[in-house]
């Protein structure tokens, strides 16, 4: 069997990707939604938020190798349920099927990582 740190850095690549798919295919479905976001005059600070939080799982990827296990059950715990719900709160405003989908498969990543890291001894 796998280690759990590896299985859990996987579940976090796997969420990353589907979340980068999505992006693409959103530029790809429509130009209304980056026009919108162009429109929109978002200070750096916002911009700065968007980076973190879509910076987050990718760390977790590399912090789920070197952080002690505690710690990194925790951490796994706690993201993973936080996105779970930012997903879960924001699926209603993404009208495409294909994005309520992937958004769905993500959530289900994130409640797979809980369960790794709940069990994890």
């Amino acid at each position: 069997m796998l280690d759990t740190r590896i299985i859990l850095s996987a579940t976090w690549v796997v969420v990353t990707l589907i979340y980068l798919y999505g992006d693409v295919l959103r530029i790809y479905h429509s130009s209304d939604m980056a026009k919108a976001l162009a429109d929109m005059k978002l200070n750096q600070f916002v911009w700065l938020g968007i980076a973190v939080l879509m910076l987050t799982p990718i760390l977790m990827v590399f912090l789920n190798l070197v952080l002690p296990q505690p710690v990194s059950r925790w951490a796994n715990i706690i993201v993973a349920v936080f996105f779970f719900l930012f997903n879960l709160v924001g699926l209603p405003t993404y009208p495409p099927l294909f994005d309520k989908f992937l958004l769905a498969v993500s959530m289900g990543f994130n409640g797979v990582t809980v369960w790794y890291a709940w069990n994890w001894v």
